[in-house]
């Protein structure tokens, strides 16, 4: 997620993956009872419990259909235990008072995570289980997809979690380049309306677009043009450093975005593979001071830094925004979202633009670990062995058939319900209806399901053509770190030792900046330093380095 970071409808389609980062317990230090790389034959086991994390909006598992079928037809029977909340704090706590579920699922856990436990014995390899005899759906899947399989192996070549991922990209509407929805996430809108009333053209630079607010906020064009309160206007209002609505992507004309990243902040990986930091960069630099001088005109909100998605979705819907960001411009500016038009990605002061594309899809194993606890692990895999069955995956992530799923086309692809559809039969729109149904868990959907299997998203298509026509022409370099690479142990340690030191202090000097003017060359070099010998900067960069050479050596 961020945990509402995106839309409504794609937040909860990510809550599991975005509910646990790093986890702070300890290992309970139990051994499994397995040999290490040999499957357990222990068939007596038939009931299980899994604690798993869950939508705010679902109800839990219990009464889910799609779940009780996989379970009869595996021959088991699954206790849950779902939360939507504090599920970070109960991992804690269950691994390390040895209060061990059979399963955790939906949880999130990051590749430090996997290989600590999987190390410890709290977590069983699951190496032995890929076979044909244990999980046939998934084995298939990972010999036609050898990617997939390297993504979710650890270090020390163990498996401690089934795959998760979503391959939605532009190949889907028809592109012959593959760019994942999550390419450029920020999509910058500004109200025409109000530049027509003024005679003023779309801006092409950060210039224009400065002059634009200025007249958005002479003119007190929320006023005069709603009939609003006087004084309403707010010329620019977005997030600080959100995943779709921040500010980010207005730093492409000093040659960077630094919109948050599945890897670590500020991260990019440059085409002669070379990773680095643009927190470092000149750019960087000169972006703070340009943006501090139209925070301190009054033309961005100076609630930027503290306003959550659901009060900038209030002001935008109400008339008051004339510049901002989302994921689409119908679900920020509501029923002024006509007046609205997407901005184009803008040159800086000296004529360029550069987009540092984002991350995104990719593989994670973070979403169902086996526990020592599990006395009969393949019992167990063989109703998560269903949850890689295509149609079956798709009513995990959206809802059953004949409720999220309303039929089939001409080509047999199943149809998903419209908003409209979803408003008269149930009384709430299709992001709503999909987030009461969908199960956090090791969902795995292969750009194929799209042509296979189920329609994409009417959503999805929109975000995709929007992506494909309006933002990729302006990306010169489509190079990225990528997701799937594995770290070994020492690597995860120093991660583990910097990373959140390192994003919040990048953070806080970058706030206080655009806030409070800067920096100066003193200021300048104290950060520098302090990103050296407080953040582990230079630690960081070696170790991302490394493990991209690995992966791109494997290639």
């Amino acid at each position: 997620m961020e945990r509402k970071k995106i839309t409504r409808w794609l937040a909860m389609a990510l809550t599991g993956a975005m509910l646990v980062g790093s986890l702070s317990g300890c290992g309970s230090g139990k051994k499994s009872t397995t040999e290490k790389g040999v499957a357990n034959t222990n068939t007596d086991q038939t009931e299980f419990s899994v604690l798993s994390g869950m939508s705010a909006l679902s109800s839990g598992y219990d009464d889910n259909t799609v779940l009780n079928e996989m379970a009869d037809e595996a021959g088991v029977k699954i206790d849950w235990e779902c939360m939507s909340d504090s599920v970070e704090e109960q991992v804690n706590v269950r691994i390390a008072g040895d209060q061990l579920p059979d399963a955790f699922q939906g949880v999130g856990f990051s590749n430090y995570d996997l290989a600590r436990y999987g190390e410890d014995g709290t977590f069983i390899d699951l190496t032995p289980y890929l076979t044909e005899e244990y999980m046939p759906n998934l084995t298939k899947i990972l010999e036609e997809n050898p990617d997939v399989k390297k993504a979710i192996t650890m270090e020390d070549g163990g498996i401690y979690g089934l795959p998760s991922g979503e391959q939605m990209g532009t190949a889907a509407i028809g592109d012959e380049e593959d760019y994942s929805i999550f390419t450029v996430p920020q999509f910058a809108m500004i109200n025409k309306a109000w530049l027509d009333d003024l005679g003023l053209e779309v801006p092409t630079t950060l210039d224009e677009l400065h002059e634009c607010l200025v007249a958005f906020q002479e003119n007190d064009m929320s006023a005069k043009y709603y009939g609003n309160e006087a004084g309403s206007t707010i010329p620019m209002s977005t997030g600080y450093d959100q995943w779709c609505w921040g500010q980010n992507i207005f730093y492409a004309g000093f040659g960077f975005t630094n919109w948050t990243n599945d890897i670590i902040n500020d991260l990019v990986l440059q085409k002669d593979g070379k990773v680095d930091f643009v927190c470092t960069w000149d750019g960087y630099r000169d972006a703070m001071t340009y943006f501090h001088d139209w925070y301190a005109e009054g033309l961005m909100d100076p609630e930027t830094f503290s306003q959550d998605d659901t009060q900038l979705i209030s002001k935008c819907s109400q008339g008051y925004v004339g510049v901002s960001t989302w994921w689409y411009i119908e679900e920020l500016m509501g029923d002024y979202a006509s007046d609205y038009v997407f901005l184009p990605v803008l040159d800086g002061p000296d004529g360029t633009h550069n987009v540092t594309v984002r991350d995104g899809g990719g593989t994670n194993s973070g979403n169902l670990s086996i526990t020592s606890a599990c006395e009969s692990p393949a019992n167990l895999l063989k109703f998560y062995d269903q949850w890689y069955v295509p149609e079956n995956t798709m009513q995990l992530q959206y809802g059953p058939k004949d409720v999220y799923f309303t039929g089939q086309d001409e080509n047999g692809l199943w149809i998903s319900i419209t908003d409209d559809e979803s408003q008269e039969k149930y009384g709430k729109g299709a992001g709503e209806l999909k987030g009461e149904y969908e199960v956090a868990g090791p969902k795995l959907i292969l750009s194929n399901y799209y042509t296979d299997t189920f329609k994409m998203e009417d959503r999805a298509i929109e975000r995709l053509t929007d992506l494909h026509d309006y933002w990729m022409p302006y990306v010169d370099d489509t190079t990225t770190y990528p997701i799937d690479c594995v770290f070994t142990q020492e690597e995860l340690d120093t991660i583990d030792l910097y990373k959140t030191d390192f994003e919040n202090t990048v953070s806080e000097y970058e706030g206080k900046w655009l806030k409070d003017g800067g920096p100066s060359d003193e200021e300048w070099e104290a950060y520098l330093t302090t990103l050296k010998e407080s953040c582990g900067i230079d630690e960081l960069k070696e170790v991302y380095q490394n493990a991209y050479d690995r992966y791109a050596s494997e290639e």
